[in-house]
């Protein structure tokens, strides 16, 4: 294996949002600081739908989160701006999605906001809304019933015990942010996933110009599928049922809009795949034989990283697979 440790020249675009992009940023910045996150804004849950609806700005959340995942040192300020307020009127609220508001309100714009905040926190590389429009996602369920709200999505689909058909954002053309796209184009990898497949990864595809921006770029491009289904999203589902997911939403439906799949076939979960199978998750599961004919290169690796009892993507080992394709 290259000593790619070396190399910090490798220009990557990241585009999902939560947890799954934070984990994978954490073990990119290791091997280059040319790293932009291009995140969803169709967050409307938690303390984000909350300052969301309040002060009429776009939902911190996942910017937060990214943040923190590229800042230099996680130390005192990381516990700050993770600190969630136990009681009062702020029970629940994340102090760094308040600082981001607070950032917000004496900035020009939104992207200045977050351009000073990773200022305050040296980051390694840049984070960015996928666009500085207001957005709300829908979904139609296999039962014909319409849900508003991303946070809504998952919990409507269980109580109605009906699969998610298709995703849409309301308004249906939104421009997205131009250093995103810019981001897009002079990557050298961009990297989609992990995520939550319906609310934190279409989403952002489904934004005008971010098709055409990932079918442009010369860019390696990878999709990386949850180790876990989750309930409500993806109950049932295997790594192509993903990718067909992702397809069924572009434009052009024929044309391939990743080169890679990164596979996990990690084997041992031990403790925490009970704890996880208890609230409804299975592990995604990997039918090669869907994948016949090449369409996509495939990366399987043992990519299971397992801390504090929560099964996660090993971000160096994916790091490392990746930077060495391009």
């Amino acid at each position: 294996m290259k000593d790619i440790k070396k190399k910090h020249s490798k220009r990557v675009a990241v585009i999902g949002g939560g947890t799954g992009s934070s984990v994978i940023l954490r073990g990119l910045k290791k091997y280059t600081e040319n790293i932009t996150a291009i995140v969803t804004v169709a967050d409307d849950g938690g303390g984000s739908g909350v300052l969301r609806e309040d002060l009429g700005m776009l939902p911190p959340g996942d910017i937060r989160s990214c943040i923190l995942s590229l800042a230099d040192e996680e130390g005192i300020m990381q516990k700050l701006l993770n600190y969630r307020f136990e009681e009062g009127r702020l029970k629940g609220q994340s102090f760094g999605n308040l600082f981001i508001a607070a950032m917000n309100g004496i900035s020009g714009n939104f992207v200045e906001a977050i351009k000073n905040v990773s200022d305050v926190m040296a980051i390694k590389g840049t984070v960015l809304p996928v666009s500085l429009e207001s957005v709300t996602l829908s979904a139609e369920l296999c039962n014909g019933e319409i849900v508003n709200g991303e946070s809504q999505i998952p919990l409507k689909a269980m109580e109605k015990k009906s699969k998610i058909k298709r995703v849409s954002i309301n308004p249906k053309r939104i421009e997205p942010l131009p250093e995103a796209i810019e981001a897009i184009m002079s990557a050298q990898a961009v990297i989609v996933g992990p995520g939550s497949l319906y609310t934190s990864i279409i989403p952002n595809l489904l934004v005008d110009g971010v098709e055409d921006a990932l079918r442009a770029t010369k860019a390696k491009r990878f999709y990386i599928p949850n180790i876990m289904t989750q309930p409500g999203e993806t109950d049932d589902y295997d790594a192509w049922d993903h990718i067909h997911a992702i397809e069924a939403h572009l434009k052009n439906h024929a044309e391939k809009i990743f080169d890679y799949i990164v596979i996990n076939r990690g084997k041992d979960m031990g403790e925490p795949f009970d704890k996880y199978k208890s609230g409804g998750a299975e592990r995604v599961r990997f039918i090669k034989e869907r994948f016949a004919g090449g369409k996509y290169s495939l990366i399987e690796g043992d990519y299971i990283d397992i801390k504090q009892n929560y099964i996660r993507h090993d971000a160096d080992k994916i790091a490392e697979v990746i930077l060495e394709r391009v």
